[in-house]
């Protein structure tokens, strides 16, 4: 990646970061409710079905049409360890199916990525943080504190459960509580990358890392569900219940307010600019 599109990447992220709280303003409380939760049977929605023998696992299927979860997109295996299964159930039993598809996209870009830049990293952590990234959007995990933090949490509770401690665990959490800073570009890549899949998916992959093919790739194996309309909802939903937990940089709050002439970019433009149609 070139040093100009690394920057421009972080300014996305920082971006991300500040800016959510502002989503969708005229969207009233009972239509976010409404929409923000969970239905079944919605297409792109996951399911677990018991179609192997006797005492192996049940493969993971997509309800719509019935057919298994990819093991490999766009040339990018998806981790089928117990864990990573265990996460899909735990994803597709919280997420509405545009979230659903948006965290398995979000693997793919962001292990693209990783692979494009030549990082080597563990792809089951990336996978499960990726996967789990917007729990904190999610009716059963949303609460008062920023929905990054809720989502690390209930990951947390969730890798605990399974019996996930130390640095795996850790690097979940970092994952998906640093995913819409701009500390998180900082960290080791099965961290930095899931900040780096979800601006993917939500503003743009870098066309350096992520061809235009490979996009495609992404998009049949998981479709978008018309993405950019229903995330901002979802968060938008989460704002209308819990206010304070959409903080923003004190150095926002301080140049909104004192420094003439101080506009910083609006997450919503940018994902209105996004290259998809959806």
């Amino acid at each position: 990646m070139s040093p100009l599109n690394r920057r421009e990447l972080l300014q996305r992220a920082a971006c991300m970061a500040a800016a959510t709280a502002v989503a969708w303003r005229e969207s009233n409380a009972a239509e976010v409710r409404e929409k923000s939760a969970r239905m079944d049977g919605q297409p792109g929605r996951l399911e677990t079905r018991d179609t192997t023998a006797r005492g192996q696992r049940p493969v993971p299927k997509l309800r719509d049409s019935g057919a298994p979860l990819p093991k490999t997109v766009a040339g990018i295996r998806l981790p089928d360890t117990k864990l990573a299964e265990s996460a899909v159930e735990l994803a597709t039993a919280s997420y509405p199916p545009h979230l659903l598809n948006h965290a398995l996209r979000t693997f793919v870009f962001g292990a693209l990525a990783g692979r494009a830049q030549k990082l080597q990293f563990d792809d089951e952590p990336l996978y499960i943080a990726c996967l789990l990234h917007d729990l904190g959007l999610t009716p059963k995990y949303e609460g008062d504190l920023p929905f990054e933090i809720q989502g690390a949490e209930a990951a947390l509770t969730f890798l605990k459960e399974h019996g996930v401690t130390g640095e795996k665990a850790d690097m979940v959490w970092d994952g998906i509580a640093m995913h819409a800073s701009i500390i998180g570009a900082y960290k080791r890549p099965e961290i930095m990358l899931v900040g780096h899949g979800a601006g993917a998916d939500v503003l743009g992959p870098d066309p350096e890392d992520i061809p235009a093919e490979k996009v495609a790739e992404v998009v049949a194996a998981f479709p978008r569900l018309k993405f950019k309309e229903q995330f901002v909802k979802s968060c938008a939903g989460v704002i209308t219940r819990h206010p304070g937990g959409a903080t923003r940089s004190f150095m926002r709050d301080i140049g909104e307010r004192y420094v003439p002439n101080f506009k910083p970019r609006n997450f919503c433009d940018l994902m209105e600019k996004a290259p998809f149609d959806e």
